[in-house]
């Protein structure tokens, strides 16, 4: 029980660390992402099972991880948008060609940063709870995914 504790303390602080790096990016939207970071780091620390020795190499892993392919995300989705409005506008196939290298390119560079990010999970957690990551991760997208859709009829 002391562990447990001892690890949400920990985890609480990695939170605050990471709320506060959420919250200078954007405040419009800081209010649900910052919520959502905490259900999902306190989510992750009870399905890892996570020792606090695990969760102070952990947790600073995982927030750097996350930034690197929040930012690619953006990327991805920033020359998507450049190229389909480039489709719409009827661009040149000079231009079309190029706008299609940067959009593969962007995405090229997110599933780099997912693959290496199962590496850098090994080296600092065991095999195991690098496997109960990625399955917590899914499961808490789906029943996050869930709750957004099911929201009480006042609330939407």
């Amino acid at each position: 029980m002391k562990n447990l504790i001892y690890t949400l303390v920990i985890s609480a602080l990695m939170i605050a660390g990471a709320a506060q790096e959420a919250s200078a990016q954007k405040k419009c939207d800081a209010g649900w992402k910052e919520k959502m970071m905490s259900e999902k780091i306190a989510f992750l620390t009870m399905e890892l099972d996570i020792t606090p020795e695990e969760a102070l190499k952990f947790w600073p892993v995982y927030n750097k991880i996350g930034k690197d392919l929040d930012e690619a995300r953006h990327n991805v989705m920033d020359t998507y948008k450049d190229l389909a409005k480039a489709v719409e506008e009827g661009k040149s196939p000079k231009e079309l060609s190029s706008l299609i290298d940067a959009y593969v390119e962007a995405k090229i560079r997110q599933d780099e940063l997912d693959n290496a990010s199962a590496e850098a999970y090994k080296s600092v957690i065991p095999v195991e709870k690098v496997a109960k990551l990625y399955v917590a991760e899914e499961k808490f997208r789906r029943q996050y995914i869930h709750k957004l859709h099911h929201k009480p009829e006042g609330k939407k």
